[in-house]
């Protein structure tokens, strides 16, 4: 499985899960079947809330998942929309993130409660 994550930096396992998807500095994709790491840069990261289109950079890049501590009702519609979950984490490392999910730890994002980490439902 090829899994996404927001970093606020590029250091594979060490790097820190940033606070919401559309405005991470990286995403850090984790391919737990090969146990390595794709770093792609976030262009978009500097965006008004709600107006990012980071999406378009994991274009072609096969993800099966996204794992981040927060993310938007349209960003999870459009992922879930392409088949592709999203799970919400309170781990602060990349690390700790994998270790969570190989221990079905992690809560699935629905539109229903997707942003509930800024108040918005």
């Amino acid at each position: 499985m090829r899994i996404c994550i927001p970093t606020e930096t590029n250091e594979g396992h060490k790097a820190k899960v940033h606070g919401h998807f559309g405005s991470a500095p990286y995403f850090t994709i984790y391919d737990n079947k090969k146990n390595d790491y794709e770093i792609i840069d976030n262009s978009n990261q500097h965006h008004e809330h709600g107006t990012c289109h980071p999406t378009s950079l994991l274009n072609g890049k096969k993800i099966n998942a996204v794992v981040c501590v927060g993310m938007g009702a349209r960003a999870v519609k459009f992922f879930n929309e392409a088949g592709i979950k999203v799970y919400r984490t309170d781990a602060d490392t990349v690390k700790k993130m994998i270790e969570k999910l190989e221990e079905n730890k992690l809560e699935e994002i629905s539109v229903e409660n997707a942003c509930i980490q800024h108040g918005c439902h």
